[in-house]
């Protein structure tokens, strides 16, 4: 992709729609509202179409008329184009007819969706001729940062509470990264990086490269219509942390309407948060406008737990003007969520994705979902990283020796239990 066929124009105020140059700029100065990016979607129009797409090779670079560079991406070559899978024994355990996962929790090269917008922010930044990125982050931002930054040689600084689990500290660790563990919560932590940015001339992905960043979330609903046969589900279950990816996923979606490369199904947007921290849900149950900060986040789903999300409002207008929803499962509907994709789907989801199968499961119980339709889920982060919220949920497997007679009692003893089980349910 060279200069030539760089399709966005610059920025514009998401409020008062004030346009601004290509710059790493983020908060209009007007009015003081989120800057985004602006495309020339006509020309877009002109030269791409599902065949093209179709042809390309595998990533999320096949939309790059989409997305904000002027010449050809710097890091993620091979980030996207992660699977949608067909969750048939999840659908049957929860009744309903079509159940689909779309897992970033095996995308590359950190193993989140995260590496999708620090892709588009960092090649960004590389452009604008900086040598430094950093991030506030709740783990999987930091990873992401730090490897991507370690590939393309560049120096990191990432910013996380200090109580975040230890496989995250170690993935961003591991790639020479300088890893500032700070007591307080992301909130304090984002504030604290706003302050760093505007002293140090670094790039923050998150915050004076937010516009280009918050871009790359856009892939993951392009490729959930392509791999659904260029349509639309009927629903989709969004984790919230910040709100910012719900809000992009819908915009894919809605680009790909205006570029006339899906039908105008009607998409529901549902968006699911930890009961400990869940601002954006309690706004939607309490019918209200405004969404109220939640201080002190208390859940196992670290990753969601931003008490004050910037793009909090507009998610809250994505559900509404759909006719979705929000769910809040507690941390032990968390849990049973991570075990039941795990053990019907083969896929190990850290906290966030146990939260949003506990949230479908309740979003289906309450007659919110149709069990009759179309349904994806969100999976963004793997397992693996948060392995401390469910190490001590788990029966841990029997010892012995290595004799025949041992194995068979073991197995004798597992049927008599098994039997036990049953008969106590079914009693």
């Amino acid at each position: 992709m060279d200069k030539k066929r760089s399709f966005y124009t610059g920025l514009k105020c998401r409020e008062c729609g004030k346009n601004y140059p290509k710059e790493p700029i983020y908060v209009c100065e007007y009015c003081f509202g989120p800057l985004e990016v602006d495309y020339d979607y006509k020309a877009i129009k002109k030269v791409l179409n599902k065949e093209t797409i179709a042809s390309r090779h595998p990533s999320m670079w096949r939309y790059r008329e989409l997305l904000p560079l002027q010449s050809s991406p710097s890091v993620g070559l091979q980030v996207g184009f992660t699977p949608l899978i067909r969750a048939n024994r999840l659908a049957e355990r929860l009744r309903v007819r079509e159940l689909w996962i779309k897992n970033d929790a095996v995308n590359f090269p950190t193993l989140s969706f995260k590496d999708r917008v620090v892709s588009v922010a960092m090649s960004s930044a590389i452009e604008f001729g900086f040598t430094t990125i950093g991030c506030a982050s709740t783990g999987n931002l930091a990873n992401s940062v730090a490897a991507n930054a370690a590939y393309a040689g560049l120096t990191s600084y990432v910013f996380i509470p200090s109580d975040l689990e230890e496989g995250k500290i170690i993935g961003s660790s591991i790639y020479g990264s300088n890893v500032i563990r700070v007591d307080g919560t992301y909130d304090q932590i984002n504030r604290l990086c706003s302050e760093i940015a505007g002293l140090y001339d670094w790039a923050f992905v998150n915050i004076n490269f937010r516009p280009y960043y918050s871009e790359g979330s856009k892939t993951v609903g392009y490729e959930i219509s392509e791999q659904l046969g260029w349509k639309l589900p009927d629903s989709i279950v969004v984790p919230m942390a910040g709100g910012s990816l719900i809000n992009k996923i819908y915009k894919g979606f809605n680009e790909f309407k205006d570029l006339g490369f899906v039908d105008n199904r009607h998409c529901k947007f549902y968006g699911a948060q930890a009961e400990g921290c869940s601002p954006i849900v309690n706004s939607l149950k309490d019918e209200t406008k405004f969404i109220i900060p939640v201080k002190t986040p208390e859940t196992i789903a670290k990753s969601l737990a931003i008490g004050d999300p910037a793009d909090g409002p507009y998610a809250l207008d994505v559900i509404n003007a759909t006719g979705g929803y929000g769910e809040n499962p507690g941390d032990d509907e968390i849990i049973e969520g991570i075990k039941l994709l795990a053990e019907c789907e083969g896929i190990f989801a850290e906290t966030a994705g146990g939260v949003v199968v506990g949230a479908l499961k309740r979003l289906i119980e309450t007659e919110k979902i149709g069990r009759n339709e179309i349904i994806v889920l969100c999976i963004t982060g793997n397992g693996l990283k948060t392995r401390e919220a469910i190490e001590n949920k788990l029966s841990l497997s029997a010892i012995i020796a290595p004799k025949l007679e041992n194995f068979q009692e073991l197995i004798e003893s597992n049927i008599k239990n098994k039997e036990k089980i049953y008969y106590a349910s079914h009693s």
